[in-house]
């Protein structure tokens, strides 16, 4: 086996290594539409929300709904995911190894060292966006003029104008 094909088997070892590290996603479990009753996966946390000044409304012939509202928006908001060893490791054993391919002599560990630095960088990157978490904040027009908000750790059934209702802390349709 001459040099070149140790190297080339030394690779596909530290990217078979790798991959698995690299390609996790934490999400296993992560149902886009899930039941709107389905309080386990509900993350009900108050949103705090600026001063609004009230809005006066005329006598109404029937008593408004005080739990009963219209979907206003959603918005989405993205939190980055926290990086560890393991991904700048993995990126500097690969960059290394794609780094040591290059040159001969003092360029070649010049290769080496700039190859397995940027590959540490890129293995940290690329497990953070694997990590990466998002969440869902549904605000809600009350039928007495109030905002409430409730957070989603996954994307809600929700749609802006969907009618909602609040039952027991929890955001339903009706």
């Amino acid at each position: 086996m001459n040099r070149n094909q140790q190297r080339l088997w030394i690779l596909i070892v530290a990217a078979a290594l790798a991959l698995p590290v690299l390609a996790q996603d934490n999400r296993a479990n992560d149902y886009r539409y899930p039941g709107t009753d389905d309080a386990a996966r509900q993350n009900v946390q108050p949103v705090p929300q600026p001063a609004q000044q009230q809005v006066q409304q005329p006598p109404a012939a029937q008593p408004l709904c005080t739990t009963c509202g219209t979907v206003d928006s959603i918005r989405t908001t993205e939190k980055p995911g926290e990086g560890s060893a393991v991904g700048v490791i993995a990126g500097g054993l690969l960059g290394g190894l794609l780094g040591h391919q290059v040159g001969q002599g003092r360029g070649n560990t010049a290769a080496t060292i700039v190859g397995a630095a940027g590959g540490a960088y890129a293995g940290h990157q690329v497990e953070k966006n694997v990590k990466k978490v998002l969440s869902y904040d549904v605000s809600v027009r009350m039928e007495d003029g109030n905002m409430r908000s409730v957070r989603y750790d996954v994307e809600p059934g929700f749609r802006t104008g969907d009618k909602v209702r609040f039952i027991d802390g929890r955001l339903t349709r009706y």
